[in-house]
């Protein structure tokens, strides 16, 4: 499919990861117009760089997320309508990495409870046995995708043994061992940290469940940087409040932000960030440059680069 690009819209929803202005300024030496638009203006564009969905969509030619993750957009409503669907895969492999080690590092030396323990005043060293090392550890990366890679690449550089899991189960660059998808119980049950970092569809809806809970060692620590869906939220309170589960740092949830009442705020060996584990000052330039390279392509008549639709 080919059009004419003429007015690019950078969508005011991306406020929520970076200014908008900032992406536009930095595509202005595009040769088309490129502007800041709200939900009024969508219908001025021929694409739109977004990071929520709306139906007025329908009416572009081209669709570019910020995010990976596109499980909010419409495919077969995109398809047929013709419009283009990239994403921003590829650019949050170390960014994603690096928080998933920061928070395997504050498990490890026990930085969430000085952070507490500051609030409080209080001068109180961990018990002896408490803190350790991650090298020798072992991190079960579900999902070898870019986030998958990134922290693989990571957590190896810190030492531990990275295992992962992948529907073929074939060798990953970056893995000590890859299991395939049908032995992911097998997977996890012998990992000090379990990440996740699949992306939301029907087949990994709740993927992690009781069942995935009791595999897992109940002195291993879950972490998810994927989609909140992709937990079963209560099933994972159940374990942690049942001892079955030594901790989890969660950046994603299935409802977002995350409800005052949920008992997972009150939990000490959980930490929450408000899914931001790929923010980065330079997350606009890098978003920014797939889309550059997508106007030329698209001036070439050359395929777009991370078409989902």
């Amino acid at each position: 499919m080919t059009f004419e690009l003429e007015r690019l819209g950078v969508h005011d929803s991306v406020s929520m990861v970076f200014p908008p202005a900032e992406l536009a300024e930095y595509l202005a030496d595009l040769p088309v117009e490129v502007a800041v638009i709200g939900d009024d203006g969508i219908s001025t564009c021929d694409a739109v760089v977004t990071m929520e969905h709306r139906d007025a969509f329908l009416e572009v030619d081209w669709v570019h997320s910020i995010q990976a993750g596109v499980d909010r957009f419409p495919f077969d409503e995109f398809e047929a309508n013709d419009v283009i669907l990239t994403n921003s895969t590829g650019i949050h492999d170390r960014t994603v990495g690096e928080t998933v080690a920061g928070y395997l590092l504050m498990f490890a030396r026990r930085l969430h409870d000085h952070v507490a323990n500051q609030q409080e005043r209080r001068w109180e060293r961990p018990e002896w046995d408490a803190a350790f090392t991650l090298a020798g550890s072992t991190a079960c990366v579900v999902g070898t995708g870019t986030l998958g890679t990134g922290a693989a690449e990571t957590l190896g550089g810190l030492g531990l043994r990275v295992t992962g899991v992948r529907r073929s189960g074939d060798h990953v660059p970056g893995f000590d061992e890859v299991y395939s998808n049908d032995r992911l119980l097998e997977a996890i049950s012998g990992a000090d940290f379990v990440i996740v970092t699949v992306p939301l569809t029907e087949e990994t809806r709740h993927l992690f469940d009781a069942e995935a809970f009791d595999a897992m060692r109940d002195d291993a620590y879950l972490v998810n940087v994927s989609r909140g869906s992709v937990v079963d939220e209560p099933a994972l309170i159940d374990a942690l409040e049942g001892g079955s589960l030594a901790g989890a740092a969660l950046d994603v949830f299935e409802e977002e932000p995350l409800p005052d009442e949920s008992p997972l705020w009150g939990m000490d060996e959980v930490i929450i960030s408000p899914h931001c584990a790929a923010f980065t000052r330079d997350y606009f330039r890098d978003t920014g440059d797939i889309v550059r390279e997508n106007v030329d392509r698209l001036a070439d008549g050359a395929e777009f680069r991370n078409r989902v639709v």
